[in-house]
C-alpha cells in the first residue's frame, strides 16, 4: 500500500486512498496510525487536487477507528491553507483540531 500511496501518477495515489478508504476493518492499530502518518506526509507535497481530496479523506477515515492521534498528522500543519480549495481547507482544518 505505501508503494501506491507514493506512486507518481496522481491517479494511482488517488485510488491507494481510496483503497484505504475501502478496507478500514483489514488494518491493525500499528497499520492505520503508519498509514495516516504516511498519507499526511504525502499530502503536504500532493499537487493534484483529486488525490489530495482521497488522501485528505482517508486520513479522516482513518482517525475515526480510533487508532491515529494528531501527533501521526502532525505533518499536516506545514500546508499552506491559503492555497487549497476551501472544502480542504476545511478538511485540514478538522484533522488537525481533532
Amino acid at each position: 500500500m505505501a508503494r501506491k500511496i507514493l506512486d507518481t501518477e496522481p491517479g494511482a495515489r488517488e485510488r491507494a486512498a481510496d483503497e484505504v478508504s475501502d478496507r478500514l476493518s483489514a488494518y491493525s492499530p500499528d497499520q492505520a496510525s503508519a498509514l495516516a502518518t504516511l498519507l499526511s506526509a504525502a499530502a503536504v507535497s500532493e499537487k493534484d487536487i483529486a488525490a489530495l481530496e482521497s488522501e485528505l479523506h482517508a486520513i479522516l477515515e482513518l482517525t475515526a477507528t480510533g487508532h491515529v492521534t494528531r501527533a501521526h498528522l502532525a505533518q499536516l500543519k506545514e500546508m499552506r491553507l491559503d492555497d487549497l480549495p476551501r472544502e480542504l481547507r476545511e478538511y485540514v482544518t478538522d484533522l488537525l483540531e481533532g
